[in-house]
């Protein structure tokens, strides 16, 4: 007789196993903070959204509370997207400029107006950022032959 009612016991909570999980798709919340308290034929007559609200309020369904770290906290500690945003256009405008620039270097190396080694001097200065625009390179370039210009004469 006792295994009998051993395996009608384990036949209701087969049966409650599909209840929870649509209880806790409902509630948002895991199955495994889902507890069933009370009348279970109540809880068994529970289809609609609704009746299951109603039951939660009732007491008949009662959730535990989150273990380790609340997601509350979680959330109060997060980075906005703006922050991140932010570095992606920085970085963006940074290959921009940095490949202009190296451009423009290149061509003037071709064209034999600077040497070899100005070139990859240049190319160490526009990896450090030293110029921020193109028109601040140019000048820098201009000074350059000026120099040249004066002081080999």
């Amino acid at each position: 007789m006792k295994r009998r009612e051993e395996e009608f016991w384990i036949l209701e909570k087969m049966n409650l196993k599909n209840k929870k999980k649509l209880i806790a798709r409902v509630l948002g919340v895991g199955i495994n903070r889902i507890i069933l308290s009370g009348e279970i034929e109540q809880i068994k007559e529970a289809i609609t959204r609704q009746d299951i609200k109603d039951l939660k309020k009732q007491g008949i369904i009662k959730i535990k509370e989150m273990k380790g770290r609340k997601k509350k906290i979680k959330t109060e500690k997060r980075k906005g997207k703006g922050s991140i945003k932010k570095k992606i256009k920085k970085r963006k405008n940074y290959v921009i400029i940095t490949r202009k620039l190296r451009k423009y270097v290149k061509s003037l190396k071709n064209a034999e107006i600077i040497s070899k080694e100005k070139f990859v001097e240049l190319n160490k200065k526009i990896r450090a950022r030293v110029f921020k625009d193109f028109p601040h390179l140019k000048d820098y370039v201009r000074e350059i032959k000026w120099r040249k210009i004066n002081f080999s004469a």
